[in-house]
């Protein structure tokens, strides 16, 4: 099976860069959104052969998700929030980010990580660092709850470039948002609680593989990007993973498909 995970930056402005013809040429049996930027009833795009589900945020043209796949789930999930959940991590299942999807033998989990954004005073740390920081943790305990019951596969944009060598500048980045200490310190607690880095499982030393450019400077043409889009997965689903790859030549968004194939 593949398994293709790709934040649009928009899905009504990717539609109109081909992505119904990138969609078909790639034929994944798992095809995950990350920021749609939409609310239902705002683009009619169906998929013959394909199920589609989605999570809206509640405030418009922002974040967002959705699944199209091949295969009927068991279930269908949206947010991380539950009965015992606080009231800051059920306000956080308002912005769209997560939708679940249960299979016969494995959970698909779509996210699409908040951005902890620019510091607001030049040398302070990103504003929204401290949401971030409850936001993994709460997604974290998410993950293991369902890992209890099945193997997990995380995909998606996670905001973050983990080591330097996930990131073009890393000296002149550190402390910026996606590359401070503390959530690059969340990816390793999350990876060590049994979960494994599919891209880096098979290229633990290649250099210069992003899925996310900034529009500024050119960036895209001189390959000065982050790798901050992943397929996680359970250790123990590791021997079912047959390959890993990124999409660089896919254009339409600031990032590109990533993908994985499973058996």
């Amino acid at each position: 099976m593949k398994l293709i995970s790709w934040n649009v930056n928009g899905l009504r402005a990717v539609v109109g860069k081909n992505f119904c013809e990138i969609f078909e040429a790639l034929d994944a049996d798992f095809f995950c959104l990350q920021e749609t930027k939409m609310q239902a009833g705002q683009l009619d795009l169906d998929f013959l052969g394909y199920y589609s589900y989605w999570n809206y945020a509640d405030k418009k043209g922002y974040s967002g998700t959705a699944i199209y796949t091949k295969h009927v789930p068991l279930s269908v999930s949206n947010g991380i929030s539950d009965e015992s959940s606080s009231e800051a991590v059920k306000e956080m299942d308002r912005e769209g980010r997560v939708i679940t999807l249960e299979m016969k033998d494995f959970y698909l989990v779509c996210v699409y990580t908040p951005n902890s954004q620019s510091a607001e005073v030049k040398g302070e740390l990103p504003k929204r660092l401290p949401y971030r920081m409850e936001w993994e943790d709460a997604f974290r305990n998410y993950l293991l709850k369902l890992d209890e019951k099945k193997p997990v596969i995380v995909c998606g944009d996670m905001n973050v470039a983990h080591e330097e060598i996930d990131l073009r500048n890393p000296k002149t980045n550190h402390m910026n948002a996606g590359f401070t200490d503390q959530e690059r310190e969340k990816m390793t607690i999350l990876l060590d609680s049994g979960f494994t880095d599919t891209f880096r499982h098979f290229y633990p030393n290649l250099e210069g593989a992003y899925s996310w450019w900034s529009y500024r400077m050119s960036a895209r043409a001189k390959n000065v990007g982050w790798r901050i889009d992943y397929f996680l997965a359970s250790n123990r689903l590791m021997e079912r993973v047959k390959s890993a790859s990124i999409h660089p030549q896919i254009m339409g968004s600031d990032h590109c498909p990533i993908e994985i194939e499973i058996e």
